[in-house]
C-alpha cells in the first residue's frame, strides 16, 4: 500500500510538472502572436502617412526617402529580483504585468532577446537622466537573473561584456551612457545591486568610474557644491538623498545589497571619499 501512495504520488509531480511546462508554452505562444501581431499594425500605420486636418487645412503629404529606424542611445542594467530566468521569462510573457527588457541574460551566461531592439521596451519606468524623463524611449533594457542579495556569476558578467561590446559598436553608444536601474530612479530602484561589478564594467569601455590613483591626491576646491556634481554626471537630485544612495550604490558601496533593500541601513550623509569621486566625476 506504501508503494502504491508513493507511485500514485511521483504520478501526481510528473503531471502537475507536464501541466506547468505545457502552460508556460501556451503563454510564451500566446505572447509572440501577440507581438507579431503589433508589428503588422505598425507596419500597416507606417507604409502611408494618414493626411492631417489642421481646422480647415489637409496637410499635404509628400513622402521623403531619407530616413531610418530610431536608434538607442542608452543601456540601462538591471537585475531582476527573481528566482529564475523562466520565472523572468513567463513576467515578460504576459500581458498584465505592462513590462518587459531588450535581453535577459541568465546565470550560466545564456543570453535571450525579448524585444527588437528598435522598439520601445517597458523597463525604465519612470525616473531620469540627464534631464531625459523617458529612458524607454532611448534606450536598451538588460536584465540579469539575480535576486538581488547574492554575486553576479562569472559566465553572466562575461556574456554582459560580450553584448555591451556589441551594442556598443552597433549603435556607437557613448561610454558614459551605460547606466544601472537605480541611476535613473533614485529612490525607487536599487538595480543592479551593490554586488554589481561597475569598475570592471568601466575598465572595458561600459560606463563612468574615477581614476582611482587621482583620488588619492585630489584636493576638492572650497566652493565645490557635490549636489550640483550629481546633476551634472546625470542624476535627478529632486530628492537629494535618494540621488546620493544610488550615487553611492554605483561608485562607493558601503552597504551590502540585502540592507539596501531592506532598509535597515541607508547611507545619506556623502563622505570625503564620495565629494572627491563626485569632483573627479563632474569635472
Amino acid at each position: 500500500m506504501e508503494i502504491r501512495n508513493q507511485l500514485q504520488i511521483i504520478v501526481y509531480i510528473v503531471g502537475i510538472a507536464l501541466l506547468c511546462s505545457s502552460c508556460s508554452k501556451s503563454i510564451y505562444k500566446a505572447s509572440k502572436q501577440e507581438y507579431q501581431q503589433k508589428i503588422k499594425q505598425y507596419e500597416a500605420d507606417l507604409l502611408a502617412i494618414k493626411p492631417l486636418q489642421i481646422e480647415n487645412q489637409q496637410v499635404q503629404v509628400i513622402e521623403s526617402q531619407n530616413f531610418n529606424l530610431r536608434k538607442p542611445n542608452y543601456v540601462v542594467i538591471h537585475h531582476t529580483n527573481q528566482d529564475s530566468c523562466e520565472q523572468t521569462y513567463r513576467t515578460f510573457a504576459l500581458a498584465h504585468p505592462e513590462v518587459s527588457s531588450h535581453y535577459v541574460i541568465c546565470k550560466d551566461g545564456n543570453i535571450t532577446q525579448m524585444l527588437h531592439d528598435n522598439l520601445r521596451g517597458w523597463h525604465a519606468g519612470g525616473g531620469s537622466w540627464k534631464g531625459i524623463t523617458d529612458l524607454n524611449s532611448v534606450s536598451l533594457g538588460i536584465e540579469l537573473d539575480n535576486n538581488g542579495f547574492e554575486p553576479f556569476s562569472a559566465a553572466q558578467i562575461s556574456s554582459l561584456l560580450s553584448l555591451l561590446s556589441h551594442l556598443k559598436e552597433t549603435y556607437n553608444l557613448p561610454t558614459e551612457n551605460f547606466i544601472g536601474h537605480a541611476d535613473l530612479a533614485p529612490g525607487r530602484k536599487v538595480d543592479p545591486s551593490a554586488f554589481f561589478p561597475w569598475k570592471q564594467l568601466a575598465k572595458q569601455g561600459f560606463g563612468l568610474w574615477y581614476n582611482e590613483t587621482e583620488l588619492e591626491t585630489t584636493e576638492v576646491p572650497d566652493w565645490f557644491n557635490p549636489i550640483w556634481g550629481l546633476r551634472i554626471i546625470g542624476y535627478n537630485t529632486a530628492n537629494e538623498q535618494a540621488a546620493i544612495q544610488s550615487f553611492q550604490l554605483h561608485f562607493n558601496p558601503r552597504s551590502t545589497a540585502t540592507e539596501l533593500q531592506e532598509g535597515q541601513k541607508k547611507e545619506t550623509e556623502l563622505s570625503e571619499k564620495d565629494i572627491k569621486i563626485i569632483w573627479l566625476l563632474s569635472k
